[in-house]
């Protein structure tokens, strides 16, 4: 299948320079970007007229099936929503609930430009299957503490399969919800596999206080004595890293995700980002859950990345426009280890949206890059491509699925985890 995209203004987030001309999708990969394309027996032309292609966003950290929780748990702290609201509605659960509220997921990724997510929650056999079936890419993280280590390692080895929209990564929950014997069982399966660990942490005082009352030790200095950094991290939310824990994380190539939305929303802290990336790290942006953010919105978090660096640090300076919209895309995609899908370049994976520079928020073009940060918002999303395929376009959606069952479906499990 050739797919041309012709009359495109292109951001291939290599830098931050915009190019006018065309762009080829040869099945699901970029055969070609430039002035004009010399293949021209194509199969369908779109014209952008004037319109700009971007990577996708790549959403870092998320719960895709929270949705059942979306505005059904508000206005509590980090420890109280998760044992007084989510813990009791996530212990009702029965068969498919996630396969079908990961479905309801996965359409508000697609109307708002995020090509790929990173979901850490239980029943991974199910969020695959949504997942293939939705089209969207995927990298799973696993979670549950009553899965034997055999079948992490089996997953591991069975998910990382090469031009597959799923990977799979290790992970545990928290250091606090998480038994010592099962972190250093973890720990075994990481050193054995050469693979990173992904985890929430840092995300709250309270958190780190805890650790340091248990074991005596900050929670990044304490999993790493236990070894399992040895092959890297990402590190969930990490609002409170001492110096020395950010010199672990550059060490071990420990990656961070702020989901500055869901962390706002619960009150837990501010992730110093800055500071973070003056130091070299790799960050990436997340949504977090619907039942703490409460949207899956890649454009709202963008913007409090920025804004709440500003304030912190009171400099205006603070988190550039465009390094923002570079940790939406490129930075996320490194976190992830998509690299095939970080930029708009020859052979890279078509995972491609397009911003409708028509919308009354992106008029009159100035500076569009930081515009898309700064003034943008779902509405301006035109299409979303992945893996070659037109998924969403002018607001519609182009799945093998009938979207008023999805959330049907979706309504009828949130009612019944609510009633109890």
């Amino acid at each position: 299948m050739l797919i041309l995209f012709k009359n495109a203004r292109i951001l291939s987030m290599q830098d931050d320079k915009i190019i006018f001309g065309e762009l080829l999708v040869k099945d699901n990969k970029i055969a070609y970007i430039g002035e004009k394309c010399p293949n021209k027996d194509v199969d369908k032309v779109i014209d952008c007229e004037g319109n700009l292609l971007m990577p996708g966003f790549k959403n870092a950290h998320a719960h895709t099936a929270m949705v059942f929780a979306r505005s059904a748990s508000d206005d509590l702290p980090l420890h109280d929503w998760l044992t007084k609201a989510i813990f009791p509605m996530e212990a009702r659960f029965i068969k498919d609930d996630i396969y079908h509220l990961t479905k309801c997921g996965i359409l508000e990724y697609l109307s708002g430009g995020i090509t790929a997510a990173s979901d850490m929650y239980f029943a991974v056999p199910e969020i695959v299957k949504a997942s293939e079936e939705m089209g969207i890419r995927n990298v799973l993280v696993a979670t549950s503490l009553s899965e034997p280590v055999s079948l992490l390692r089996e997953r591991y080895q069975n998910l990382n399969k090469k031009d597959s929209l799923i990977s799979y990564r290790l992970g545990i929950h928290a250091e606090y919800t998480t038994p010592k014997e099962r972190i250093v069982e973890i720990a075994k399966l990481a050193n054995e596999l050469h693979a990173e660990v992904a985890l929430h942490i840092g995300e709250t005082e309270h958190e780190v206080q805890g650790c340091v009352d248990r074991y005596g030790e900050t929670p990044i200095k304490f999993l790493d004595s236990l070894g399992l950094f040895n092959y890297g991290g990402i590190a969930y939310h990490a609002n409170f890293f001492t110096d020395e824990e950010i010199k672990i994380c550059k060490k071990r190539n420990i990656k961070i995700v702020t989901c500055p939305g869901s962390n706002g929303k619960l009150a837990s802290g501010i992730c110093p980002v800055s500071k973070y990336l003056e130091n070299g790290l790799t960050l990436g942006i997340g949504t977090d859950g619907a039942g703490s953010n409460n949207s899956l919105d890649m454009f709202k978090e963008m913007y409090l990345v920025s804004i709440l660096q500003k304030l912190s640090y009171k400099d205006a300076s603070k988190m550039d426009g465009f390094e923002v919209l570079k940790m939406a895309t490129v930075g996320s995609a490194k976190v992830l280890g998509l690299n095939d899908a970080d930029v708009l370049k020859e052979g890279k994976l078509a995972d491609i949206i397009m911003i409708d520079l028509k919308n009354p928020a992106m008029q009159p073009l100035n500076n569009i890059a930081k515009n898309i940060v700064y003034s943008g918002s779902k509405d301006i999303v035109k299409m979303t491509m992945v893996n070659g395929k037109i998924l969403y376009y002018d607001h519609k959606f182009f799945i093998n699925e009938d979207v008023d069952k999805i959330y049907r479906k979706a309504q009828e499990i949130t009612d019944r985890l609510k009633r109890g």
